[in-house]
């Protein structure tokens, strides 16, 4: 895939700040700079969903790599790989997210979280009554508003970064073990295409 949209001119300390952090600009980051105040309020929601930390890491981490595989977004699924590492998550069970269904490395409550974040993904919302049940009745209301919400502000990001033409930066070339693909996808829709 290719940008559709230049990359704006970020401000030297911010495109600093971003390598420092990352070792790379994200893209995302220098195409939404064409809209600064837009790019900063993203960014500031972005850090402060962060910052809630009721739902384990490593479910979000799932979660928003189930989003990017169904959604198409290769650039958050790269990202997302590479943060797994660099969190100390479970990066083998991480690299089978794209194929969870068939995978039997996911826990129950794992699972259920896969399919609460494709179901909410779908055009229009697939949710069951069940579903919801069961992971309210294991997380408890307050983790339940935080995951809803992590996943909502993800298929934020994906379909933003999906539209725009963001690709895969290579950002998760690092991990030891590939990630593997959604079935019914060329590998290039899913791993690293720098």
């Amino acid at each position: 895939m290719t940008l559709r949209i230049a990359k704006a001119e970020l401000p030297a300390e911010l495109g600093k700040t971003m390598t420092e952090r990352f070792g790379a600009v994200p893209e995302p980051v220098e195409v939404a700079w064409h809209h600064p105040a837009f790019g900063n309020a993203t960014s500031e929601f972005a850090g402060e969903v962060a910052k809630c930390n009721t739902v384990d890491e490593s479910l979000k981490t799932f979660a928003h790599m189930a989003v990017a595989a169904q959604v198409g977004c290769s650039w958050c699924l790269d990202i997302n790989y590479f943060h797994a590492q660099n969190q100390n998550l479970d990066v083998a069970k991480a690299s089978q997210v794209p194929c969870w269904r068939t995978s039997d490395a996911f826990t129950s409550l794992e699972r259920d979280v896969l399919e609460y974040a494709e179901a909410m993904t779908d055009t229009p919302p697939t949710v069951t009554d069940e579903l919801y049940a069961r992971l309210l009745d294991r997380l408890g209301s307050t983790a339940m508003v935080e995951l809803t919400g992590f996943i909502a502000f993800t298929n934020m990001s994906t379909r933003n970064n999906t539209a725009h033409g963001i690709s895969s930066q290579g950002f998760s070339e690092a991990c030891e073990i590939p990630l593997a693909v959604r079935p019914g996808q060329p590998s290039s829709n899913v791993t690293s295409a720098s």
